[in-house]
């Protein structure tokens, strides 16, 4: 009876789990701790339920054995890549399977008949560019007739934004030196009215043939000159320069701009008229680097796809209606949720309104372990996609709590060169209920606008559910 007295009489402490309005009712007469807690994969009791397999002992031979060594791997394959920029060729040269009559687009597959506006424009354009189509109905019905459309991500590739890809626009060629693995991806266009936003207007479709016959021709002879562009050391240095290599790429251009000058200027397969466009749209053009990024960040990510027992995920892809993301030792299955607007800035006389839902296949930074995961690193990123210093950093330090490891290449000097945050989870993700995070552009949701401006948003839980439940289901043995 002593002791219970003597606990009535102390002062009480209480920890309180979950909603706070719990333990409200208790502070008059305890000291109460509140611990930020909410049950796993969101309460999703069967995902739960599968991350508890998933994790289970690490015993020889165990599951949760299986899949460390398995990410292991994977770890090490991404972040020992080294790709490089080693030529260009026509889309229909490149992409295995395309014809006169193919389309890639961004993110998980989908048809005409379901795509956005922004992705129909752009759809619109390229099939304008190519000269299967005169004008707007005329390419409206070539796309709902004649057209196969492809995912980037299915093919070896990568396209911003809309991510459309037609046959002879010129694709870069990126190959990881480690293995040969070889990846994809257009050249950027610019900012602004451009195709990838769903614009084609006539100086849109003006761009893309000067790429195609003018800017093609340069970027081939800088490529021959240089021996191919080491684009693991320019994404390194970089990112100690204040870019995050996905919506912050000045320094990353800067670098390429230096490096390709001499080339373009010595070159003798140009004229002195192509010369000046050539340098002239480099230096006006801040974002340039992008592309090759998301194309060095893809090959990396091939080399860590189709491991077995690996929970890393080598792909997130959004086509402005749905969100899709595939696991390394999945293979090839998309797990998809419907694709969120993202919080962010917009251009004068633009509003969430106006806004498209997530789209583009840029997330391949982030999943490479750049973009949003390296915004602790570039805090004038956030002018553009809105939030603050404060709020880069963290997003940094979370992205820390879902990945395998930390990348032994790419630094971040104001935190202290620590690696970046690489090799997303699912266990991790659905564990703690911190989602990856994407930079972006926005679009216009209606065909014909362009960029109306930048933010921040999550991929979607519902794609990490759907993984971890389909991972315990092919792994677990009872």
């Amino acid at each position: 009876m002593a002791n219970k007295l003597d606990l009535i009489s102390k002062d009480l402490k209480m920890v309180n789990v979950g909603l706070q309005s719990l333990g409200s009712d208790t502070a008059s007469f305890a000291e109460v701790d509140f611990l930020d807690w909410a049950p796993p994969a969101w309460g999703d009791s069967q995902a739960a339920e599968a991350l508890s397999y998933l994790y289970s002992d690490r015993t020889p031979g165990s599951l949760g054995a299986k899949i460390d060594e398995a990410n292991k791997k994977a770890f090490e394959e991404l972040t020992n890549a080294e790709p490089v920029a080693v030529g260009m060729i026509p889309a229909i040269e490149a992409i295995e399977g395309m014809d006169t009559h193919t389309i890639l687009h961004a993110g998980p597959p989908l048809e005409w008949k379901e795509m956005c506006g922004p992705m129909r424009g752009a759809v619109m354009g390229a099939l304008m560019y190519e000269g299967l189509a005169k004008d707007e109905e005329e390419a409206k019905r070539v796309a709902a007739t004649e057209i196969k459309f492809k995912s980037c991500n299915d093919n070896r590739a990568v396209g911003p934004m809309a991510g459309i890809v037609s046959p002879h626009m010129p694709m870069w060629v990126v190959e990881n030196k480690r293995n040969g693995e070889r990846a994809y991806v257009t050249i950027n266009e610019g900012w602004g009215r451009t195709l990838r936003f769903g614009a084609y207007d006539e100086a849109v479709i003006t761009r893309l043939h000067w790429i195609e016959k003018t800017l093609s021709k340069a970027m081939r002879t800088v490529i021959r000159n240089l021996d191919g562009i080491n684009l693991k050391s320019v994404i390194a240095q970089a990112l100690q320069m204040g870019d995050e290599c996905h919506n912050r790429d000045i320094a990353a251009t800067n670098l390429l701009f230096k490096m390709m000058t001499p080339s373009i200027v010595k070159s003798g397969e140009l004229t002195q008229q192509e010369k000046w466009e050539v340098i002239d749209f480099l230096s006006k053009h801040e974002h340039y680097m992008l592309n090759l990024a998301m194309a060095a960040s893809k090959v990396s990510l091939l080399s860590a796809s189709n491991i077995p027992y690996s929970t890393m995920v080598t792909v997130i892809a959004r086509n402005g209606c749905s969100v899709g993301i595939k696991v390394s030792g999945l293979g090839d299955e998309w797990f998809t949720a419907p694709a969120h607007v993202a919080d962010g800035l917009y251009f004068p006389g633009f509003t969430p309104a106006d806004a498209n839902p997530d789209i583009g296949d840029s997330a391949i930074t982030e999943t490479g372990g750049i973009g949003a995961f390296a915004m602790g690193t570039a805090p004038a990123i956030v002018q553009f996609v809105g939030g603050s210093t404060d709020q880069a950093v963290k997003y940094t330090k979370d992205m820390w709590k879902i990945t395998i490891g930390k990348h032994p290449v790419y630094k971040m000097p104001n935190l202290g060169f620590q690696g970046t945050p690489v090799g997303i989870d699912i266990r991790k993700v659905a564990d703690t209920n911190i989602l990856p995070m994407i930079n972006t552009g926005i679009a216009h949701k209606e065909a014909g606008y362009g960029l109306v401006g930048a933010g921040i948003v999550p991929a979607p839980r519902e794609c990490f559910v759907k993984a971890v439940k389909a991972f315990c289901e092919t792994y677990y043995k009872e």
